[in-house]
């Protein structure tokens, strides 16, 4: 509690006392007298679009800080943007965070249900003379900010209607009466004590002409009533913060504490956006990314643990500290972020594995119960690809049958000096009962061809590679026959003999 006290220096006249000898009394004052505080963050997305990766971030910082201290988490959908937002936006952005396993204690809460608990506070604080209505036409507005323009000055309402008195039932909107004098301090846990003189900050709108609240009306309103004691968020809202804090003061209401979150960069520096690629949560999903790879991404974006690399949840809840967030922007780096999804894809649980790749092998048209199961390629392939998409498609040679040769590779090992080293291997694995198609003799039967050959291993397993898989890579030749099976690999060398014979006509 003691920590949100400290937020609450806002609107000290000019002429008061020292702002450090008053803290220190309010610290002595309240000390004694408050109960021990139960931590409650929110993340709070407008439903105007899908769940992006900063927004993401910033409900893995709330999460993690509510989890670390004991506390909750609330999630709030600002929707008051009537003409932009949307149901299919509130279900992107469930999905998201139920892809992602970020657990809320509380909500959905939906603006759009609240209005009339915002429009009583607007009136009570009409009531008080600490809100007016204010009638001024868009062309005197557009003037004045002309006009402050062209003085190179800060565009801001000119307080025009602060003293006039405008009747409710004529066209209007309400403006907060921000204080004139004084200075308001944002004591943000990431950038510090960040100081906002009150002259500079205008009399924004708390209700539009049509009777909609303004988003600093709402979000105040709403932080108040939830009992929300910290505020992760993008520090795009730094300059919104000292107007929210002296409307919770018009209120009466005790600040939370604010975490201001630097933005993410793309690699060409600009904020990132949908330019620099796929921003959606559920699309990094579709491109074959795990959540836990993401969290963990997200999580280094900006935050550190000495040289630590990967995290789980569990360490991350017991590690974060959003105080040791860097206030400097952070760049987005699809190289770190596919490392560390190869990373959690090798090491991760085969079943689970597989069974996250299984729909990725759908949308190629394969049926992972026509081949091996999907357990066995995923120990066989995982340390192959870095994305479930790509693990899908290096994997499907265990399935179907290719269309065609890698070129390289066909040109340098199906050639004329390939044909007897592999009607031999063909006769070879023939004669073996499918109880014996396992890696021990699968590896015997290459190498003995090769040792009656009197070639080497290389001479022999790579044209049976290039024959049953179509490239020079997969996993070890034993391995590779046995996810294949028997049939498929008799076929294939038969495909790839007569490819040989082909190009020997050719010649």
């Amino acid at each position: 509690m003691l920590a949100r006290v400290l937020a609450l220096d806002v609107s000290l006249p000019a002429r008061q006392a020292d702002p450090a000898a008053l803290l220190e009394c309010r610290r002595n004052r309240l000390s004694s007298l408050v109960p021990p505080m139960t931590v409650r963050t929110r993340f709070a997305p407008s439903p105007t679009g899908f769940l992006h990766v900063g927004g993401a971030r910033t409900a893995l910082f709330s999460y993690l800080f509510a989890r670390r201290h004991g506390g909750e988490l609330i999630l709030r959908i600002e929707d008051t943007d009537l003409e932009r937002s949307t149901a299919e936006s509130v279900n992107a952005i469930l999905e998201g965070m139920s892809w992602l396993g970020l657990d809320y204690d509380e909500g959905p809460f939906y603006q759009t249900d609240r209005f009339e608990r915002y429009n009583a506070v607007i009136d009570q604080l009409l009531e008080k003379q600490l809100a007016y209505r204010c009638d001024c036409p868009k062309e005197r507005l557009e003037r004045i900010r002309d006009m402050q323009m062209a003085a190179k000055l800060k565009p801001r309402y000119d307080g025009h209607c602060r003293a006039r008195h405008v009747k409710p039932d004529q066209p209007h909107v309400v403006r907060f009466r921000n204080p004139v004098e004084g200075a308001v301090v944002v004591d943000d846990m990431i950038r510090g004590r960040i100081p906002f003189a009150n002259d500079e900050l205008d009399d924004l709108i708390l209700r539009r002409s049509d009777g909609s609240p303004t988003y600093n009306l709402t979000v105040v309103v709403d932080d108040a009533d939830m009992d929300i004691t910290h505020v992760i968020r993008g520090d795009d809202h730094v300059n919104n913060t000292p107007r929210q804090l002296n409307i919770l003061a018009a209120m009466g209401k005790e600040p939370p504490r604010y975490a201001h979150v630097p933005m993410i960069l793309g690699a060409d520096g600009a904020r990132l956006s949908k330019r620099h690629g796929a921003l959606s949560v559920v699309a990094y999903r579709d491109q074959g990314y795990l959540p836990e790879a993401l969290i963990n991404y997200l999580v280094r974006l900006g935050w550190s643990h000495g040289d630590q690399e990967v995290f789980s949840l569990d360490e991350l809840i017991e590690l974060f500290d959003i105080t040791a967030v860097n206030r400097a922007a952070s760049t987005f780096n699809t190289t770190k972020l596919d490392w560390l999804n190869q990373h959690y894809i090798q090491h991760g649980d085969p079943k689970r594995i597989a069974r996250l790749l299984s729909p990725h092998l759908g949308h190629i048209g394969i049926d992972p119960a026509t081949g091996p199961d999907p357990v066995t390629v995923v120990e066989a392939q995982a340390a192959r690809a870095k994305t479930l998409v790509e693990l899908a498609a290096t994997s499907a040679f265990c399935y179907v049958d290719f269309d065609d040769y890698d070129p390289v590779a066909a040109k340098k090992h199906l050639r004329s000096v390939a044909r007897e080293p592999l009607e031999r291997l063909r006769a070879e694995l023939d004669m073996l009962a499918l109880d014996d198609w396992h890696d021990e003799e699968l590896h015997r039967v290459v190498e003995r061809v090769a040792e009656e050959l009197a070639l080497t291993m290389g001479k022999v397993a790579q044209p049976l590679r290039v024959a049953v898989v179509g490239r020079a890579a997969s996993p070890g030749i034993d391995v590779t026959l046995r996810l294949v099976g028997k049939e498929a690999t008799l076929r294939r060398i038969d495909r790839a003999l007569a490819y040989i014979a082909e190009r020997e006509a050719a010649a």
